[in-house]
């Protein structure tokens, strides 16, 4: 589970790595209806395969 976990990314993760907004990754997310891999709470975890979907929508 812990090399599960390495591969997920939080919105905000997300947003860091795409040099962007945490509003616009959200924005983007729920545009897309992008569900997440995983949920600790009130926070969700996305796939690496989902940056890209959110880039190519951003651009």
């Amino acid at each position: 589970m812990a090399a599960e976990k390495t591969n997920l990314l939080t919105a905000g993760a997300i947003a860091k790595e795409l040099g962007i907004s945490g509003a616009v990754v959200s924005k983007a997310i729920k545009s897309l209806n992008i569900q997440p891999e995983m949920k600790k709470g009130v926070c969700s975890y996305y796939s690496k395969d989902v940056v890209k979907k959110i880039k190519a929508s951003v651009k």
